[in-house]
């Protein structure tokens, strides 16, 4: 018995066919499941509230940029890490220098920018120094005598001479720490898009040939 093995120009031409339409299933496939991962993502985030831009700080991209590889991979991350991270992991959070956090009130108003304001900007900005008041029970305050309320209920400086509509107002609650609410599971939907993979790109890979 003699056999021939024989490689014909139509098994070459098959064989990079196939390589190039697995090339090309791989790569839609790991598209797919970034972008799915990413909308997954940005959903949780405005489902729990915590707003559109944090949510559009969610990104994909799948590599390589151009072109098609078996090889190909996606990677799913935000531009605020930190803030993502947190609202995931749900951190205690202490103050760095080991005394109080302070939390602003109502009356605080916001900072620059539309931030969180801080006990030194918010003396400088009003021109009134803040007291500490020591609770046994409850958080300790910073507040502000001789103060009054605007109509947003902010605490400003008084003009009055006579005292008429001053108040002491708290403007920080100091606590030790805070414990974050884990508000987010990113890692649930990263699972649920890696395990999506396989039957993806079994489906575009003979999809692609029907």
């Amino acid at each position: 018995m003699k056999l021939k093995f024989d490689t014909t120009p139509d098994l070459v031409a098959a064989m990079a066919a196939e390589v190039n339409a697995g090339e090309k299933a791989v790569s839609a496939a790991m598209r797919e499941a970034g972008t799915g991962l990413k909308t997954a993502w940005r959903g949780q985030i405005t489902g729990a509230g915590l707003g559109r831009q944090l949510a559009n700080s969610i990104r994909s991209q799948t590599y390589p940029k151009a072109g098609e590889s078996l090889n190909a991979a996606a990677l799913v991350w935000s531009k605020a890490p930190v803030i993502v991270g947190a609202h995931d992991t749900g951190p205690l959070i202490r103050s760095k220098n080991g005394f109080w956090l302070a939390i602003p009130t109502e009356a605080a108003g916001r900072g620059l920018r539309g931030g969180k304001i801080t006990p030194g900007e918010w003396e400088r900005r009003r021109g009134l120094r803040l007291r500490f008041v020591y609770r046994r029970r409850g958080p300790s305050l910073l507040v502000a005598a001789k103060a009054r309320l605007n109509t947003r209920g902010q605490a400003v400086a008084s003009r009055s001479k006579t005292g008429r509509g001053q108040v002491t107002a708290p403007i920080f609650l100091l606590v030790p720490q805070v414990k974050l609410p884990k508000r987010l599971d990113l890692d649930g939907d990263a699972e649920r898009a890696l395990d999506s993979v396989p039957g993806l790109i079994v489906a575009k890979w003979v999809g692609g040939k029907l």
